[in-house]
């Protein structure tokens, strides 16, 4: 389990500046264009941001509480794929958090309307099953372990 949460699943150059390049581009552009406004204007959003219409969530979620663990899915987890720190995880919550988003958020969209949530989600579904590459805080910890236990 640790090995697949922390690979960094390539040691290629050209791929890891691949995923470097898509993990600085998602993590990046979702920080700085939607989560951080979400957070600057936390006591606003609050009170109106929207719950997700899905059993599991809808029975203990409220306004608030989906705001909060948006901001954590957008901002927290974005950066964490800017550092390739956990990438597996981190992409695992985005794609949730944006799998709501399109799928249920949006749900009474056009695809265009659709498009951006969809766009990130198949990034961070992509970076869930490649890791992080070489140039990631991953790669450096799966360097130490494997020296350590040699």
């Amino acid at each position: 389990m640790k090995k697949w949460l922390f690979s960094n699943s390539t040691v290629d150059p050209m791929a890891s500046a691949g995923l470097l390049a898509l993990r600085l581009g998602i993590g990046i552009m979702m920080v700085s264009l939607h989560g951080w406004q979400k957070y600057q204007n936390f006591a606003q959003l609050k009170e109106s941001f929207p719950v997700p219409k899905f059993s599991l969530l809808s029975s203990w979620m409220n306004s608030t509480t989906s705001l909060a663990c948006t901001i954590f899915a957008e901002v927290v987890c974005a950066a964490l794929l800017v550092l390739g720190m956990a990438t597996r995880p981190a992409a695992a919550v985005l794609a949730f958090t944006m799998t709501i988003a399109a799928f249920v958020i949006l749900a009474d969209k056009n695809a265009a309307g659709k498009e951006l949530a969809l766009l990130y989600l198949t990034g961070a579904v992509a970076l869930l099953f490649t890791g992080a590459g070489a140039y990631s805080f991953d790669a450096r910890f799966s360097i130490v372990k494997k020296r350590m236990f040699r």
